[in-house]
């Protein structure tokens, strides 16, 4: 499965559209990431903890979407759209959506 930002690709033709496709992935994160986080947040440096919580949600919403463009007959997704939210009362969970337009190119 092609998955692409832009619009269209870039020596291929669209042949049919399938219409929008979406895949979601909400992760929670666990007091100890949230603990080391805290630690890093005063010292300094990178959190490996939620970096890894991220990818592994962009990797879950994306397949997902993939998963969904696949059923619907699509051999790519154009136009993908990625974005993040934390959601829940104390913003402890993490949100990643990624959406675009399923097609069937050449």
């Amino acid at each position: 499965m092609l998955v692409t930002t832009t619009n269209t690709v870039e020596g291929k033709r669209i042949l049919e559209y399938h219409g929008l496709v979406a895949g979601e992935a909400i992760l929670g994160a666990n007091i100890f990431k949230d603990l080391f986080a805290s630690i890093r947040d005063i010292v300094g440096g990178r959190s490996g903890a939620y970096e890894q919580v991220l990818t592994d949600a962009r990797k879950t919403a994306v397949a997902d979407m993939c998963d969904e463009a696949s059923r619907l007959g699509a051999n790519a997704v154009i136009g993908v759209d990625i974005d993040y939210e934390t959601v829940g009362s104390n913003g402890s969970m993490l949100m990643v959506t990624a959406a675009g337009t399923a097609v069937r190119i050449e």
